[in-house]
């Protein structure tokens, strides 16, 4: 149920990245909680993803984020507690990148590892970027490239080379940080950040809370080198393929897109980039700064259209 408690600026009622709540007029406590099992093999590049997942909803909201605390699932009885100290040193190292301290969190004997952050984050009241502010003519810009979901399965599969596991591991630990900072530097209308639903699931999200219909121009989505190539039958992983069912009557797709394209516009990220509903006099100046500040892979994949139901045109 809702609640009606009038300082709940951001609830549960749009599926927002995090939920935010009114201190005084001039400041709102952000919050938000992410865990997941290992995406890849190696701890400390595991602690590292799992941190700049968490703290990638701080920075969808427009916030800043101030403290984290960890949430821990270990098996402790199967694996040494040097796994668990390099998870927590790979998302201790993330944390002091972003320019925030873990102080504190919970543990449980738990059948396989798990590992995120419940984070604590600040924002102006009126700064406060929500999934449901996007209007017609606003164009979208996605700040990561996609296909983690794919290229993680196929790098447990051991289809793909070294090269592919080193770049996979880069973007998914990449924060988001310097993109938010850029973006808050223009008028963004609405933001999201594209995670298990996939891109085609959160652009619903972003277009549904707000009332509009998309279009993406798939031409212009930024994909993962190689990714393409694993998107093939017996290698797509379950979550994607939910998402395909999850997006039917949602989005219409064009009759020239393969099989391929599809699915990783359906594929399920991990900590993705930042999916943002930006003024049109503005998108190309916002566009430029983050190709600037070393955010390469930003691109304008889309327009927002018309009012309606948050239908996704793809094309």
């Amino acid at each position: 149920p809702s609640t009606s408690d009038k300082n709940v600026l951001v609830g549960t009622e749009s599926s927002d990245d995090a939920a935010v709540y009114l201190i005084d007029d001039k400041t709102a406590i952000v919050q938000t909680v992410d865990f997941f099992t290992p995406i890849v093999d190696d701890p400390y590049g595991f602690g590292q993803i799992a941190a700049a997942n968490s703290l990638s909803d701080i920075y969808a909201m427009g916030a800043k984020p101030l403290f984290a605390l960890s949430v821990v699932g270990f098996p402790s009885n199967r694996l040494p507690q040097s796994v668990l100290v390099e998870i927590l040193q790979g998302a201790h190292d993330k944390a002091k990148e972003a320019g925030i301290s873990i102080i504190g969190g919970h543990t449980v004997d738990d059948t396989e590892p798990k590992y995120g952050l419940a984070v604590t984050g600040i924002v102006d009241p009126s700064r406060i970027w929500t999934n449901r502010g996007a209007g017609t003519g606003d164009r979208i810009i996605l700040t990561k490239p996609i296909g983690t979901g794919l290229l993680a399965t196929a790098a447990k599969q051991g289809t793909v080379g070294p090269e592919v596991a080193d770049t996979l591991l880069g973007i998914m630990s990449e924060l988001n940080k310097t993109a938010a900072d850029v973006l808050s530097r223009f008028e963004i209308h609405s933001c999201t950040d594209v995670t298990g639903f996939g891109l085609a699931g959160h652009l619903h999200e972003m277009a549904a809370a707000s009332g509009v219909n998309m279009t993406l121009e798939s031409e212009s989505i930024p994909f993962i080198d190689g990714a393409r190539e694993v998107a093939i039958p017996g290698a797509i992983p379950g979550g994607t393929v939910s998402n395909m069912e999850f997006v039917e009557g949602k989005v219409e797709w064009s009759d020239s897109l393969d099989h391929s394209t599809k699915v990783l516009i359906c594929d399920a990220q991990t900590s993705g980039g930042l999916l943002a509903a930006v003024a049109p006099t503005q998108v190309q100046q916002a566009l430029e700064a983050l190709h600037e500040a070393g955010v390469p892979d930003a691109a304008i994949i889309g327009q927002v259209g018309a009012s309606g139901s948050g239908l996704i045109t793809i094309r």
